[in-house]
């Protein structure tokens, strides 16, 4: 097996193998005001051509697949939707901002591997520059029914200020502490199984601390099974994070940095974040599952570069 990448310039990338499309990530998408644009990676696939994400789900439209997605960052709002505020409730304000792709600096191919990379400017809904991020993702073929993908990404606050980074947890919301990778599973998985390293379960995990988290879900139609497992990188800040997860609602898993404390980002000051994802075919019991994260640690190794 091989990697192709298939790029519609000025749009988006798709990486593939034979007659299955893994990933596309849009880089320039089309998304509202309202939603805060930002690239995302929708549709995901399983090599056994089984599609694991979702795109904008009427419940919560901002939801796109995969995306780096930040709810408070100071008073601008990178996650879409309306703003969690303090001591009340969600209110929409005018404070949508967006991640803006500004030019690719890598797309290639070696073989069983796929990479690309891009500087994206962070803008608030007024125009005015918050972050300057370089971001890379970078795909592998592990075997006949696991592939990974690695998202890297460097953010350096040029805001002209100290900007705070949290959550609605951290702004009062008990236990809701989203913010950062999240993935968003289609609506068959509602239901599945949660997995960390030291639990099975299911809402009851969100919260926790741990390195990964697993999510096992079915599919509608064929009644196969696909298991997403995201690793926290080592060097990443906070690491082990906490985790905001959903089952019993909608699938979802997101190792979330801001979940319940603040963190403070100086003007000029860079701050990076590194996960690997593992996309595997069928469900590989507690056991199977927890050894899928070797391979998410393995990827993290062999992609990382200086910090």
């Amino acid at each position: 097996m091989s990697l192709q990448v298939d790029h519609a310039l000025g749009r988006s990338v798709t990486v593939c193998t034979g007659d299955v499309a893994l990933f596309t990530y849009v880089y320039r998408p089309d998304t509202p005001r309202l939603e805060s644009p930002k690239p995302y990676v929708h549709p995901i696939r399983t090599l056994a051509g089984d599609v694991v994400s979702v795109f904008r789900p009427h419940d919560h439209v901002w939801h796109k697949g995969i995306a780096w997605s930040l709810p408070h960052v100071g008073e601008h709002n990178f996650w879409g939707g309306p703003t969690y505020v303090h001591g009340g409730s969600y209110v929409q304000l005018d404070n949508n901002g967006s991640a803006v792709h500004r030019w690719m600096t890598n797309l290639s191919t070696d073989g069983d591997t796929a990479s690309l990379a891009h500087e994206l400017d962070w803008i608030s809904q007024q125009g005015d520059m918050v972050i300057d991020e370089h971001r890379t993702l970078t795909a592998a073929l592990v075997d006949d029914q696991t592939w990974t993908l690695v998202f890297d990404t460097a953010m350096t606050n040029v805001s002209g200020g100290t900007l705070t980074l949290g959550s609605p947890t951290t702004n009062g919301r008990e236990n809701a502490g989203y913010g950062g990778l999240l993935w968003r599973g289609p609506r068959s998985f509602t239901g599945g199984t949660v997995q960390s390293p030291d639990a099975v379960g299911a809402d009851d995990l969100r919260g926790t601390r741990a390195e990964w988290f697993a999510f096992r879900g079915k599919h509608d139609e064929t009644g196969r099974s696909s298991t997403i497992v995201i690793v926290d990188d080592t060097g990443n800040p906070r690491h082990p994070p906490q985790w905001f997860t959903r089952s019993e609602v909608f699938a979802c898993l997101n190792p979330a940095p801001f979940f319940s404390a603040e963190f403070e980002l100086a003007h000029g000051a860079a701050i990076r974040f590194r996960y690997a994802l593992v996309i595997t075919a069928g469900d590989h019991g507690d056991e199977g599952t927890a050894a899928l994260a070797d391979h998410g640690r393995a990827a993290l190794t062999r992609q990382e570069w200086p910090r």
